[in-house]
């Protein structure tokens, strides 16, 4: 295998063929894609050049070039998921990126260790686990906050939360993002969506 200057982790955006972001893939699953025929096209930066064996009566190589965004044929998946009804599942590592790994009481940037998972409304108070109800908080400002409400507590709520579409939802999910991909992915981000002003930032 050649090409590697990303390196065998770095992931492949993976679409539907009008477009639509799916999720990430490996090299491996891309590969597999590639042989069996299902990939539509590519595009975006070459990330790796894949030789297989050689044909005993041919006498030629197998070469597989992956790109780092692929879209396979099949829409419907994608259609479920950009439905306005779908919500992303919530787990703490997409919604602390989604925060930019910042306390949005204190304002501080802090490492995932000392993150936690604050409820606007306290589940205590009939608070759902819902991604509009809930913010990174660091875990000083979650035990002051307690069972209370910001208000109660008299804290500041730097940010609205708000519930994330898939293609952001995408992007949350994905390790090490590069520039052709964030570009494809926020195309399909909503013109209000925070992350705009966020990535402006360099989150």
């Amino acid at each position: 295998m050649y090409g590697l200057e990303h390196g065998l982790e770095q992931q492949v955006l993976h679409t539907d063929v009008t477009g639509m972001p799916l999720e990430w893939v490996d090299y491996q699953q891309a590969v597999r894609l590639y042989y069996t025929g299902q990939v539509a096209y590519n595009c975006g930066t070459i990330l790796y050049t894949v030789y297989g064996g050689i044909n005993a009566r041919s006498g030629q190589r197998s070469v597989i070039v992956v790109n780092s965004i692929i879209a396979t044929q099949g829409g419907a998946y994608a259609q479920m998921r950009a439905h306005r009804d779908y919500v992303p599942p919530l787990s703490n590592t997409a919604l602390f990126r989604r925060d930019c790994n910042t306390c949005l009481y204190c304002g501080a940037i802090f490492p995932l260790r000392d993150l936690s998972r604050d409820h606007v409304k306290p589940i205590v108070q009939g608070g759902r686990d819902r991604w509009n109800n809930v913010v990174t908080a660091c875990k000083s400002c979650n035990h002051s906050k307690g069972g209370r409400t910001p208000e109660q507590a008299g804290m500041q709520l730097l940010a609205i939360p708000f519930t994330p579409n898939h293609a952001e939802y995408v992007y949350l999910q994905g390790r090490r993002v590069l520039a052709d991909q964030m570009d494809f992915l926020r195309a399909h981000f909503p013109r209000s969506s925070p992350l705009h002003r966020r990535l402006a930032g360099l989150c």
